[in-house]
């Protein structure tokens, strides 16, 4: 009997044999862990097959890799993380396949040349209630040991479609050492709902993709609800394209935060984002809608030590276009400082930021300042170009412009952003 035939009757999933081996799969059900069959199925169809998941509720009561070759996933249920907060907060229980900072990942994709398809109907739920109300607004820190819902990790060639994430306990996405991913259509729902916390912001760190050292990756078609990061650009991410995007709540799109650690300078070029859109939430249920798009860095002394501390990294951000953007009262549309969890005293940033180009802004700020940029002084923000930008203050305020530090810059009112004002 072969090994694939003998697993499929052991787990009750059915095999199709022919050109390319097909596992279809059903949910256990009668509250029991679906870990198993999924594995197995995995192992005989996730390298050159097709594994499809009939609609229903799969749990999910241990962490999961799948290795996908020349493969196809059709997830048309629902992976169903169970709630454990000691289980999952143990090291051992979850993957450290994320560099930056530590980050715990409970599912973990490698390999290459693969989709998964969630048609819509299918993805993950990640119960994160439970965890936003047991943190309520204590300290969290980065590696807190929260595990990110969905990472690509040293993937070539692969692409998730049509794929649900609802209530991710940290970031609902990451692609780290990957190249040639395109993600078409994501959803993200991080939103708070109970009524202890209601007016605050407890989903911090629910970022809808985080991306690090990866190459070549195309974000299209989301849409976000969190209380941070809609997407976040990171260290040596480079040729990233993201367009139609929709943000709802939390701090925008970030680039970092870089420049953390001392060893490892970060790189990142040639980035269009395009056709975006921020939408301020109910503030009642989600406070935060801070900036249209915004770039950090760690300062230039290095203070503790990753996961948590960290700087004095060097590096160079340059080659970003964002594009065809419209804001809905957010507090700063456009925002860079590089003095992210640094003390008084430090010394200047050394990271360079240059050929930052902003076209076809509308909509609204909360905050009279639509343009603010804090540079370093060890490395003044080069040939920053505006073009287009009509975004309304408050009513019964002027537009105002903030430039420190910025050697050259094109397309604002004259005045507006002197070359290099001493900090």
């Amino acid at each position: 009997m072969k090994l694939v035939t003998w697993l499929a009757l052991f787990f009750g999933f059915l095999v199709v044999e022919g050109l390319t081996r097909t596992c279809t799969l059903r949910p256990v059900g009668h509250g029991k862990s679906d870990n198993s069959q999924i594995d197995a199925a995995i192992a005989a169809c996730g390298h050159h097959g097709t594994t499809v998941f009939e609609p229903g509720t799969y749990n999910i009561t241990k962490k999961m890799q799948w290795n996908l070759v020349n493969s196809r996933v059709d997830l048309h249920g629902q992976l169903n993380f169970i709630f454990d907060l000691p289980y999952w907060m143990d090291p051992a229980h979850t993957y450290r396949a994320i560099f930056i900072q530590s980050q715990a990942s409970w599912f973990v994709v490698t390999g290459q040349d693969f989709t998964i398809d969630a048609h819509g109907t299918g993805g993950i739920i990640g119960n994160g209630q439970h965890w936003w109300s047991w943190y309520g607004n204590a300290t969290r820190l980065d590696g807190d040991g929260r595990p990110v819902a969905l990472s690509l990790v040293n993937v070539t060639r692969g692409t998730v479609k049509d794929f649900t994430v609802d209530s991710p306990p940290f970031w609902c996405n990451a692609v780290a050492d990957a190249k040639d991913v395109v993600y078409d259509g994501m959803r993200c729902v991080a939103q708070n709902a109970d009524e202890t916390y209601f007016g605050q912001n407890i989903v911090w760190n629910t970022d809808g993709i985080d991306t690090f050292r990866a190459d070549n990756i195309s974000l299209l078609n989301f849409d976000i609800t969190s209380g941070d990061d809609c997407l976040a650009i990171k260290g040596n991410s480079t040729n990233i394209h993201a367009q139609n995007i929709t943000c709802r709540g939390g701090t925008g799109i970030a680039f970092g935060s870089l420049g953390q650690y001392a060893d490892l300078p970060d790189y990142v070029n040639n980035v269009l984002l395009e056709d975006i859109t921020l939408i301020q939430p109910d503030p009642q249920v989600q406070p935060l809608m801070e900036h249209g798009v915004y770039f950090k860095s760690w300062t230039g002394t290095r203070i503790g030590f990753p996961p948590t501390g960290g700087g004095a990294g060097a590096g160079l951000v340059s080659g970003v276009v964002v594009r065809n953007v419209k804001l809905d009262n957010v507090t700063t549309p456009i925002q860079l400082y590089q003095t992210n969890l640094g003390h008084p005293g430090d010394a200047p940033s050394k990271l360079q930021f240059a050929n930052l180009s902003f076209e076809n802004w509308t909509g609204t700020a909360q905050d009279a300042t639509i343009i603010d940029f804090q540079c370093s002084s060890a490395a003044p923000c080069e040939n920053l170009s505006f073009q287009a930008i009509d975004v309304s203050p408050p009513n019964g305020t002027s537009s105002a412009y903030n430039c420190v530090n910025v050697a050259s810059s094109s397309g604002l009112p004259a005045g507006a952003c002197p070359a290099v004002k001493e900090a």
